[in-house]
C-alpha cells in the first residue's frame, strides 16, 4: 500500500500495481509498512518542471513564425510554435526553448504523451512503415490484415453491448455526421417496412433534394453542444457562434441541458430539478415535431459536454434520456470523441452512468488516434458505398492505437487516471476554499476536470498567466478552464499545476 506524500495531500490510500510514478521534483511514493520509497516513471527523461526563457509565451520564434504562417492562410488561431521532436511525455517543447507542463494536449488527443518509447517503436517494424505508407482506400482495397486488426484493436474496447461492429472514419465530425446517416437510413428503413430495394419516387426525388428521397427528418441535440464543424454535425453544435455564423443550417431542434450547482452534494434538489426539466423538453420536442411533420429520428448527446463549458449530467439523466428516446422510436448517439479513451477513469465516459442498454451508436477520435463509431447491427447500411469516402481511416493509426492500450494495460493507466484526477480534483476544491470570489464549480470525472472562473475576463486571465509560467490548459463555455491532459499524467504532474495555479490565483487577488 502506498501513500503519496506531497504539497497537497492525498486523502487515498492506493495501490498503484506496477504503474508506481517516479517524481523529478522530489515527491516520492512511500512504502507505508516499511518506510522506503519506490518509484517507476511512466516517460523517462521527462523535465523537473516546467521552464519559461524567452520571457513570454509566445516567443520571438513563435511570433516570427506565426507571421509567416499568417502571409499563407488565416492563422490566428495560433498560440505558439512547437517542437515535437524534442518533446517528452507530458511537457511540450517550443520553438523558444520554453518546456511547456501540457494540461490539455492537443485539445484532449494524445493519449500517452509525447515520443512514448513504447510507440516510437512501432515504426521501427518495416512492415509498419509499409503500412503508413500504403496508405489504401479502405472502403474497396483494404488489406489482408485489416479485419483481424479491427477485432484485436477497435472491438477489443468496444462499448459493453457494441463489440460486433464498428465503422471507421478519420475525425470526429465526420464520424458524427456518418453516424447521423446510418440513423437517418435506418429510420426511412423502418418506414418503408424493410423493402428489398428503393422505391422509384424515392430515388427520383432525392436528385432533386426533395421528399420523399430527402426526407424531412430532424436530429435533437443539447445547448452547448459540440459535434463538428461539417455542414450536419454543425447543426448540432450549439456551443459558440464562431462555429456556425453564415453557414447555412437544418431547421433542427435544440433542448436545455441541465444547468448543475456546485457542490454537487449540497444542491442534490435543484439539480434534480434541472435534469427533469431538461428531459420534460426533451419529451415534448419529440411531439412537437411529429406535429410538424419533421420526426427526430436520433438524438446526440455528449457524456459532458466540452467545447460547451464542461458541464456534466447525472446517470439518472442519462438512463431517463435514453428510456424516452427509445420510447419515441429514435436511436441514441452518444458522442465520445472527447470523454473517450481514458481520460474520465473509465474507458468510456457512458460507462459511469450504469445505462440499461448500450447506447446505439458510440462515436470517438482524438485519444483513439483514429475516427470512428460503434453500432447495433441494425443500423448497418444493407447497400454499398452508402456510407464511404476514399479512407475510412488509417490502418497505421490501428497500429498506434494497438501499442496504447498495451501500455494502457501495462501501466494501469486508468487507475493512474483515477488516483491522479483525485489528487487534481481535491486540489481544486481548496483552492476553492482559498480563493472563493474568483474561482468555483469544480466539476469532472478522472482527470477530465474543469473549474470555473468568477467572469470571463478572469477566467481567460487565467488561461494566459498559466501560460506564461509554463502550464498549457484551455478554456471552454464562458467561464470554464479545463484540464484534459494525458493519461500518463500523474500525481506529481497534478502537484506542480496546482501549486503554479495557486500563484496565479494568489496574483488575480491583489
Amino acid at each position: 500500500m502506498y501513500l503519496l506524500k506531497s504539497h497537497y495531500p492525498v486523502k487515498r490510500i492506493c495501490s498503484l500495481n506496477n504503474a508506481l510514478p517516479t517524481y523529478s521534483t522530489g515527491t516520492q511514493i512511500v512504502n507505508l509498512s516499511t518506510g522506503t520509497s519506490k518509484s517507476k516513471p511512466l516517460v523517462p527523461n521527462e523535465p523537473a518542471g516546467p521552464s519559461v526563457v524567452s520571457g513570454k509565451i509566445p516567443g520571438p520564434n513563435s511570433v516570427r513564425l506565426l507571421q509567416e504562417l499568417n502571409s499563407i492562410q488565416q492563422a490566428n488561431s495560433v498560440q505558439l510554435f512547437a517542437n515535437y521532436g524534442q518533446s517528452v511525455g507530458n511537457y511540450l517543447l517550443d520553438m523558444d526553448q520554453n518546456w511547456i507542463l501540457d494540461c490539455f494536449t492537443q485539445i484532449s488527443s494524445i493519449p500517452l504523451g509525447y515520443n512514448h518509447p513504447d510507440l516510437l517503436k512501432v515504426f521501427e517494424n518495416s512492415n509498419n512503415v509499409k503500412t503508413m505508407l500504403n496508405r489504401p482506400a479502405l472502403g474497396v482495397f483494404p488489406d489482408g490484415e485489416w479485419p483481424t486488426k479491427i477485432k484485436k484493436v477497435l472491438l477489443g474496447v468496444a462499448p459493453k453491448g457494441l463489440s460486433s461492429h464498428v465503422t471507421t472514419m478519420m475525425c470526429g465530425s465526420c464520424s458524427n455526421e456518418n453516424a447521423f446517416k446510418n440513423i437517418f437510413f435506418w429510420y426511412r428503413n423502418k418506414e418503408r417496412g424493410d423493402l428489398s430495394d428503393f422505391p422509384p419516387e424515392d430515388i427520383s426525388s432525392c436528385m432533386k433534394n426533395q421528399s420523399p428521397g430527402s426526407p424531412d427528418l430532424c436530429f435533437l441535440s443539447f445547448e452547448g453542444a459540440f459535434h463538428g464543424r461539417t455542414l450536419g454535425a454543425l447543426s448540432t453544435t450549439r456551443s459558440k457562434y464562431i462555429h456556425k455564423i453564415d453557414a447555412p443550417s437544418f431547421d433542427w431542434p435544440v433542448a436545455p441541458f441541465p444547468k448543475y450547482q456546485y457542490p454537487l452534494e449540497t444542491y442534490q434538489s435543484e439539480n434534480k430539478k434541472e435534469d427533469e426539466s431538461s428531459l420534460a423538453a426533451v419529451d415534448e420536442l419529440f411531439e412537437s415535431q411529429r406535429k410538424k411533420g419533421r420526426p427526430i429520428a436520433g438524438v446526440i448527446v455528449e457524456p459532458i459536454q466540452a467545447e460547451g463549458g464542461d458541464n456534466e449530467a447525472s446517470p439518472e439523466f442519462f438512463q431517463k434520456l435514453q428510456a424516452i428516446v427509445k420510447k419515441n422510436g429514435a436511436a441514441l448517439i452518444i458522442d465520445e470523441v472527447q470523454t473517450g479513451g481514458g481520460p474520465t477513469g473509465k474507458f468510456w465516459c457512458h460507462e459511469h452512468f450504469n445505462l440499461p442498454e448500450a447506447p446505439d451508436i458510440v462515436t470517438f477520435s482524438k485519444k483513439m488516434l483514429t475516427g470512428g463509431y460503434y453500432l447495433k447491427p441494425q443500423f448497418l447500411p444493407k447497400q454499398p458505398y452508402r456510407v464511404f469516402n476514399t479512407w475510412m481511416g488509417d490502418p497505421s493509426k490501428l497500429l498506434i492505437l494497438e501499442e496504447v492500450l498495451n501500455v494502457i494495460k501495462r501501466d494501469s493507466l486508468l487507475e493512474n487516471v483515477r488516483i491522479t484526477g483525485d489528487v487534481l480534483k481535491s486540489g481544486l476544491l481548496r483552492l476553492e476554499e482559498k480563493f472563493p470570489h474568483l474561482v468555483n464549480s469544480t466539476r469532472g470525472r478522472g482527470t477530465f476536470l474543469a473549474f470555473n472562473a468568477a467572469s470571463t475576463k478572469l477566467r481567460d486571465d487565467i488561461v494566459a498567466n498559466l501560460k506564461q509560467k509554463g502550464i498549457q490548459s484551455g478554456g471552454c463555455g464562458e467561464l470554464a478552464v479545463r484540464l484534459r491532459p494525458a493519461l500518463v499524467f500523474q500525481p506529481h504532474h497534478a502537484n506542480i499545476f496546482l501549486d503554479i495555479l495557486d500563484q496565479v490565483l494568489q496574483n488575480s487577488n491583489k
